[in-house]
């Protein structure tokens, strides 16, 4: 069947009630945005399409009008299924306010539930999320009390003595992608994106669902143009190509129009390097650097993470390892904000279901991630909190899989203030809320799950390191001038275990000086 060709506004027509729609993308990077905003103004003129499944694997959004926002309209979703919440908090309130059924599952599950969706097989088995809120013994992946009532869409099983987690497919009926330019015949390049995220699977589970294919792309070039290694979706895989009205509806992300550097078209010369003041965050990463092994493969993860590779760059060692995005890249700058997901200058680019492939298998050597709240236990919340629903992401995915893994974030929260510098920290005004408490909000990270695959795992602060044991986290080093009892202990709900071979955190991380690593 020919590819047929629409406006935004047409393909919107298509979606019918009930249907599940498949959203393409990370962040603002390969999302459909006129299309999407097509959805949107159809609900509110007709009311229709209503009672939506949205399924997506990523964040998709800006937090303000954008991605997944034109869907946060009761009536036009009933159902989402999705790897992260983080940028879509319009979507994020609908949850709270138990006003659709929401899942959230790891982000690795979620785009290998593509893959096994477009192979027709029942679902994905997956040792990741048990003992996290995803595993059905706590709470499902349920994020909600409407949705406790809906049905079960993973359970667990148990296979030649080793316990899983099987997560049930879910047929695509509609998908909407964005991509670079499509010739006559519907193929679709991706030449100027900064990701390829999950595009080609998402296109094979809809298709091989019956599903429809709507792919938005910038142009549309004549047959024989496009080189063939450019084309990510094949022609016969597309049913519907929508040519966007205007380039604002074709940004990189919603951060940056457009960037060669990024799409890796071009080597681009890196601004002139600027070092961070010296403050808890860079305190925080400078600590975490000092782990940074000799050829490593390396995930950062949002917020703090982000400052390590600055504080590699500072100290001109970003050669020795290799720093990865979940979304599929390799190499080069990592971003941060918006324009997290993308990388500037980057070696490789893969699939998002071919990299958590890669994840899932033991590839990565280290992980360096944040945390929101923690317990004794060392288990940590980075997805939900009280009405906030941010979701797990490739948290779970990263953190049961990788060699190492280290948590990163201040020890306290809400108007922390300290003096940093001479080889010591001190501090002039504590947080109001304290990181580590009796029982968090929700498990994220399993410490029980950790500890019983021998996980090697740090809790690195700005005035102390813990390390994850069978009993409990155990602090094993603390900030020249930091007051272990008053301003350690005091903040905790109980007294840690201590390590034997305790010590001050190298004082060099508190100078403003480089430290040499």
């Amino acid at each position: 069947m020919a590819v047929k060709f629409m406006t935004a506004k047409e393909a919107a027509q298509m979606i019918p009630d009930g249907a599940t729609l498949g959203t393409n993308g990370f962040g603002g990077a390969a999302f459909p945005e006129e299309v999407a905003q097509e959805i949107e103004n159809r609900f509110l003129e007709t009311g229709k399409p209503n009672d939506l499944t949205l399924f997506f694997c990523a964040a998709q959004g800006n937090n303000q009008t954008k991605g997944l926002q034109h869907f946060a309209h009761e009536g036009l979703v009933r159902r989402t299924i999705g790897g992260h919440y983080g940028l879509a908090n319009k979507i994020g309130k609908m949850v709270s306010q138990n006003q659709l059924e929401a899942y959230n599952f790891p982000q690795g599950v979620m785009t290998g539930l593509l893959r096994q969706t477009a192979a027709h097989q029942p679902g994905v088995l997956t040792s990741v999320g048990l003992g996290t809120f995803a595993d059905p013994r706590l709470e499902g992946g349920k994020m909600n009390d409407r949705t406790k009532k809906a049905e079960d869409l993973v359970r667990l099983i148990q296979l030649d003595g080793r316990e899983y987690l099987f997560f049930k497919s879910i047929p695509i009926n509609y998908a909407i992608i964005a991509g670079t330019y499509a010739d006559e015949d519907g193929n679709i390049s991706f030449e100027r994106e900064g990701v390829k995220a999950e595009s080609l699977a998402m296109a094979m589970a809809c298709k091989n669902s019956g599903g429809k294919v709507i792919v938005q792309v910038q142009h549309i070039v004549q047959n024989g143009s496009l080189h063939t290694r450019d084309v990510e979706i094949p022609g016969a895989l597309v049913d519907t190509v929508v040519i966007a009205s205007d380039m604002k509806y074709c940004m990189q992300d919603f951060a940056v129009q457009y960037n060669p550097g990024f799409s890796g078209e071009h080597r681009m010369n890196l601004a002139e390097f600027k070092p961070a003041e010296l403050n808890n965050k860079k305190v925080i990463a400078r600590r975490a650097a000092f782990e940074l092994q000799k050829n490593s493969i390396v995930n950062l993860g949002l917020g703090i993470p982000e400052y390590i590779s600055a504080v590699a760059a500072e100290e001109g060692i970003t050669d020795r390892f290799t720093l990865t995005v979940e979304d599929g890249i390799f190499g080069g700058n990592p971003q941060s904000g918006l324009n997290f997901g993308l990388s500037l200058n980057p070696a490789c680019m893969v699939t998002m279901p071919s990299m958590f492939d890669f994840y899932d298998g033991g590839g990565l050597d280290q992980a360096f991630l944040g945390f929101a709240e923690g317990d004794m236990h060392g288990n940590v919340n980075v997805s939900k909190f009280g009405s906030h629903l941010a979701g797990c992401g490739g948290f779970i995915d990263i953190t049961q899989n990788t060699k190492q893994v280290y948590f990163c974030g201040t020890f306290t929260t809400g108007g922390l203030k300290t003096k940093i510098g001479g080889g010591k920290m001190q501090i002039l005004q504590e947080g109001t809320i304290n990181k580590f408490t009796n029982q968090i909000q929700q498990i994220t990270f399993s410490a029980k799950t950790a500890v019983e695959n021998d996980l090697p795992v740090l809790y690195i602060t700005e005035r102390a390191v813990f390390r994850l044991t069978k009993d409990g986290i155990m602090l094993c080093e603390a900030a020249p001038g930091i007051d272990v009892e008053k301003d350690i202990f005091a903040h905790m709900p109980q007294k840690p275990l201590v390590a034997p071979d305790f010590k001050r955190m190298d004082e060099r991380i508190f100078r403003d000086e480089k430290m040499g690593l």
